[in-house]
């Protein structure tokens, strides 16, 4: 008994090392009664407001929103109901709104600026009304089930790895690249577009639609996120009123839809964010001694 007493005196202090090997006298997995002193509890859990969480999700419902008036535009187009000149002066409203939008809620006022935009949109019109016969024919010789299956599923992609946050189309002076997620998003939504378009039955009608098609799922994106930054309050605004117009439009083309949509939009707008608040009082997190060491800096810099 007492050599054993005389051994545990004269063995060395244990210290915490992370690569010292086994220390002399003690077991690999020994730890002493400081271990446990620098345990911390539930040190990185954020604490939500339900009405902040709320707010943060309007972006979701919006562009929900945006991309069922996209759909129910569609289906008023191959139904005949919106014939191509309609469609044209849609996409010249929208055109002009959206450029508007954009030079008043990202800077001030550039000629350099501005002559750019215009470049650009020049191209892209100009592209896309050659191209025009190409996405006609395309799918000439698959059926018009698949189309729609296939069209469907890839709106399915879209909304499901859409960047909520932003915009895949940067503002001037972002450096930031966009996500692997939101390319392939972006992409999905382009080749549904074409998949629809190759469907109607003149060149007008295809570039017409190509055209409003684009123009959304390009653009709509940068211009809700201009707007956000520039004022929340015209966000909110913008955002309900959207909503309100969106389900509109779906009661008068079906009421299964409108349903539908509505039911999305307050399961995304309360029913989640209230979900999310309560499930935070059941998180437990430890934080101590043995966590592994983090970066503390942007490795990307």
């Amino acid at each position: 008994m007492n050599s054993e007493r005389s051994r545990i005196k004269c063995r060395p202090k244990w210290r915490k090392v992370a690569y010292g090997g086994r220390q002399p006298g003690y077991d690999d997995n020994y730890t002493d009664e400081s271990f446990l002193e620098e345990m911390v509890m539930n040190a990185n859990v954020v604490k939500r407001d339900l009405l902040k969480v709320m707010i943060d999700s309007v972006s979701i419902s919006q562009y929900l929103c945006i991309v069922a008036l996209v759909v129910s535009t569609w289906s008023y187009t191959l139904s005949l109901v919106i014939d191509d000149v309609t469609l044209l002066k849609l996409d010249i409203s929208l055109l002009l709104v959206g450029f508007s939008m954009l030079l008043v809620t990202t800077c001030p006022f550039s000629l350099k600026l501005f002559s750019k935009y215009v470049l650009n949109i020049t191209f892209f019109i100009s592209g896309l009304y050659v191209l025009a016969p190409i996405y006609q024919t395309l799918t000439r010789s698959i059926s018009s089930d698949s189309i729609w299956a296939l069209a469907a599923c890839l709106l399915l992609v879209h909304l499901f790895l859409h960047d909520y946050s932003g915009s895949t189309i940067k503002p001037p002076g972002t450096h930031n690249n966009p996500k692997l997620t939101s390319n392939i998003s972006l992409n999905a939504s382009i080749v549904a577009s074409v998949l629809v378009a190759s469907r109607l039955p003149s060149r007008l009608h295809v570039f017409a639609i190509m055209l409003f098609s684009l123009q959304i799922f390009l653009f709509a994106p940068l211009i809700v996120f201009c707007i956000k930054k520039y004022s929340l309050r015209l966000h909110l605004i913008f955002s309900f009123a959207l909503m309100v117009i969106t389900l509109s439009i779906m009661y008068q083309l079906h009421r299964m839809f409108f349903i539908l949509l509505l039911a999305l939009i307050v399961f995304i707008s309360i029913v989640c964010p209230y979900w999310l608040i309560r499930i935070q009082e059941y998180k437990f997190e430890i934080n101590g001694p043995w966590d592994e060491a983090k970066l503390c800096f942007d490795i990307t810099e």
